[in-house]
């Protein structure tokens, strides 16, 4: 069930939720999939800093999309799109010089939302993570994992963000393989046969390619995977704060736009990712819109977040 809001604001003004499902009280436990906690009628939206799906009303979908609307139009010449699309990986390894391992957290959340990748047998198990960055996801997969046969492989297309994470202490060589891949590649040179990896996980990865290039990716993902294998997916949902916040004149293309360190992003719906996975031969395990309201208690601010979430099965 979601909730619905009506006479949706923002600065000082409350919001007025209509519908109730259940409030969770304690900060400490685990939380469950999906999170619960819930607006309840006449409840104040600024007393925690998030609520778990929130559901727009139909004026809040629009003002959403009259703010797409203003920051679409195409301002770059065809050489200028050609050219972040072409040194995507010298903007990338220009952010990790940057900021290092220092700017994205380590996704220690990923096995409440993919239980699939906590493994306490020691059968062999082959995760693949595209775009591993500098090891927010390896690195959790090693630490809580106790399966000593599993193995991790991951690549990315900046040199220094894989130099990055092999230098890291928590780093394990035995467990883990990470190479330099361009995945928008026909031919993918990789450690590992076809038909040989159980998951593919890809956070936040192809939100930040082409989106031409969407589908020959997804067939190399199929080939790689074995029958049964599962793609795990999570990435940024049309609409979200991100998207709106982009100033006229740094669009791409439709629903795509490059940031102001020449970094790009695309916006998915649930249709984009279920029209593009099923095409290449997989079953659509799960496909949700993850709709968060954060709030910002102390300036009394509201930020919409909303990110697509599926799972799709190589059929045997």
């Amino acid at each position: 069930m979601k909730i619905m809001f009506f006479n949706i604001t923002h600065g000082r003004k409350l919001f007025k939720p209509v519908a109730f499902i259940k409030h969770c009280h304690t900060r400490y436990r685990k939380k469950p999939k999906y999170g619960t906690r819930y607006l309840k009628e006449g409840s104040n939206i600024f007393s925690f800093n998030a609520w778990d799906d929130v559901e727009w009303d139909e004026a809040k979908e629009q003002e959403a999309l009259n703010k797409v609307q203003q920051n679409s139009m195409i301002k770059f010449s065809p050489d200028e799109i050609g050219k972040f699309n072409s040194e995507a990986d010298k903007f990338w390894n220009a952010f990790y010089d940057i900021h290092d391992n220092k700017f994205f957290k380590d996704r220690h959340w990923l096995f409440t939302e993919f239980p699939e990748l906590s493994s306490t047998n020691d059968e062999k198990l082959n995760i693949f993570e595209l775009g591993c960055g500098v090891g927010n996801t390896i690195f959790p997969l090693l630490q809580y994992n106790t399966n000593q046969l599993l193995k991790v492989y991951g690549c990315d297309f900046s040199k220094k963000a894989v130099d990055i994470l092999r230098e890291s202490e928590n780093f394990d060589a035995k467990r883990s393989q990470v190479f330099v891949l361009d995945v928008t590649e026909t031919d993918w040179n990789v450690p590992f046969e076809e038909n040989s990896i159980d998951i593919i996980v890809i956070i936040f990865v192809l939100s930040a390619i082409h989106p031409d290039k969407y589908k020959g990716i997804v067939t190399n993902i199929h080939k790689y995977l074995k029958p049964g294998g599962l793609v795990l997916f999570r990435d940024y949902g049309r609409y979200d704060l991100a998207q709106l916040r982009f100033k006229p004149g740094r669009s791409l293309g439709e629903n795509f736009y490059v940031r102001g360190d020449g970094t790009q992003v695309y916006f998915f719906t649930q249709e984009d990712v279920k029209e593009l996975f099923e095409e290449a031969g997989f079953v659509e395990k799960e496909n949700r819109a993850d709709r968060r309201l954060q709030v910002n208690r102390g300036r009394l601010l509201t930020m919409y977040r909303v990110w697509i979430q599926a799972k799709y099965q190589k059929i045997n």
